[in-house]
């Protein structure tokens, strides 16, 4: 879901800037995107509502990270019995003008797949980045509804 719209109080919306300001405190250059999805009928229904997306774009084509853009999605579990919400996984995409070239996942195995890869310190730097965006997410007080 657009992190515009799951910024539902001061806390989460706090959370999101800060996901926003490590990725650009790494690369300056880099504009965010609040509202990566579109309304339309055809990809709402596709919109995870147990996730953040936030669209990062470079101002031009990225050699370091091999795309455009990177698509990051915070992805929350809900305990029904704690009411505790918390990160289980960030997920990342890069883009350009052909579509998704490459993806990683914290959950298993950290790896990036796809066809064209991150270099390998890039690869790093997302990592570290996606370690901090959990520990964000999961610091004492995360307790949105």
């Amino acid at each position: 879901m657009n992190a515009a719209e799951q910024a539902i109080n001061l806390e989460f919306t706090s959370k999101i800037a800060t996901v926003v300001n490590l990725l650009k405190a790494e690369f300056p250059e880099i504009r965010a995107d609040l509202k990566p999805w579109t309304n339309d009928p055809e990809t709402l229904e596709l919109v995870d509502p147990d996730s953040i997306d936030i669209g990062f774009h470079f101002p031009g084509w990225s050699k370091a990270f091999q795309s455009r853009s990177i698509l990051i999605q915070i992805r929350f579990y809900q305990d029904p019995l704690s009411d505790v919400r918390r990160c289980i996984g960030v997920e990342a995409a890069g883009f350009d003008h052909r579509g998704k070239q490459w993806q990683f996942s914290t959950v298993e195995e950290w790896r990036c797949e796809g066809e064209i890869k991150p270099k390998p310190e890039s690869r790093d730097k997302l990592k570290q980045i996606c370690r901090k965006i959990m520990e964000v997410f999961n610091s004492q007080g995360s307790r949105e509804q």
